[in-house]
């Protein structure tokens, strides 16, 4: 199988200690941590419970707060939210990617195009205070405060395998809960077929996006079928290897959907919007031939420039590339294959 329910092995295990130092004392702290039902119903309970509904947070308070905004590290009430993490049985049995190359090889455009630029460019990126601002085909909207929108979910480790469109993958232990739990909080309406995200827009911060050779057209957005935004794959994250997500990872708030390729999976999210239309997405307007707006994981149906049958899994070298054959969706097939049942996963790439 694919996912597995927990084993005695913990992540720490098939993992070097110097990549994971803080394992043992994040799992014992987590040990200590007890869960309230009130707090699983309210991230999880029908739509129009009272507890789940999500309180949105005056402008002229946003806009007080955000100018005593503080750079990186995560401020503490973040840190100790994510401290508190479980493991799922969302588990994937590969070994870890360690935590050096999880966060030093990237691809973040608004920090850069190399590899090495977000971690090099991102180290100062403020993250805190942080706000949502969520539009569209839903009952509950308006601008929340990250606190409001977490404080109700219980964070947990899922291991993940994360596949890029360039054919070099990882496997991460990532930490957060479920995107569907979320989403349900803003009581979609019947006309929200599609869900919209976006990435903020800050170029002052953000120095990718002022380069006059970008062809990006600014901010970067990323859309999903609402049956797929409710999977129980997806995931809003907040965290990785017991900590919170570094920036050049998509502090303070990012997507992961395993069984896509990794640009599906957006970053530093500001914006939800429930939408009754498809929407563009960023690498679908400028490369509409090369990437698709499903972008599920699919050796069969090869890249324009390059074949997407093998992948090369990091760590990896000059001596010792590591490469391996990419499954459909990533692995997770059984999982997810029935969302597109009857679909040419060719020409809806």
């Amino acid at each position: 199988m694919i996912i597995k329910k927990p084993s005695p092995v913990r992540s720490y295990e098939i993992t070097s200690e110097r990549a994971y130092v803080n394992r043992r004392q994040f799992m014992q702290r987590s040990g200590q941590f007890i869960l309230g039902a009130s707090a699983v119903l309210a991230g999880c309970g029908e739509a129009d419970e009272p507890s789940q509904a999500v309180e949105a947070t005056p402008v002229a308070l946003l806009d007080k707060i955000h100018l005593a905004g503080k750079q990186y590290p995560a401020p503490d009430w973040l840190q100790q939210h994510v401290s508190k993490a479980k493991p799922s049985h969302f588990r994937a049995s590969d070994p870890l990617t360690p935590y050096q190359d999880v966060t030093s090889y990237n691809n973040f455009y608004e920090f850069g195009t190399g590899k090495k630029d977000p971690a090099r460019l991102a180290k100062d990126f403020i993250t805190d205070p942080w706000s949502v601002t969520v539009e569209g085909e839903a009952e509950k909207t308006g601008r929340y405060l990250l606190e409001d929108i977490l404080k109700v979910h219980a964070i947990e480790e899922r291991i993940y395998r994360f596949r890029c469109v360039e054919a070099w993958s990882m496997v991460v232990p990532w930490l957060g809960f479920s995107l569907a739990d979320l989403l349900r909080r803003f009581q979609p309406t019947s006309k929200a077929k599609y869900v919209l995200f976006e990435t903020l827009y800050d170029p002052e911060q953000m120095l990718g996006q002022r380069s006059q050779f970008s062809l990006i057209d600014w901010p970067y957005v990323e859309g999903l079928r609402i049956d797929e935004a409710m999977h129980p794959l997806a995931m809003m994250v907040v965290g990785l290897y017991g900590k919170t997500l570094p920036p050049q990872n998509g502090a303070p708030l990012r997507l992961m959907l395993p069984w896509k390729y990794g640009f599906k999976s957006i970053k530093s999210i500001v914006k939800i919007t429930f939408t009754d239309m498809q929407p563009k997405t960023t690498w679908q307007s400028l490369a509409p031939n090369e990437y698709g707006f499903y972008a599920n994981v699919n050796p069969a149906v090869d890249h324009p420039r390059w074949s997407q049958k093998r992948e090369r899994r990091l760590p990896s070298s000059l001596f010792a590339p590591n490469y391996i054959d990419t499954m459909p969706f990533n692995g997770y097939a059984d999982e997810v294959a029935s969302l597109y049942k009857g679909m040419d996963l060719r020409k809806y790439f």
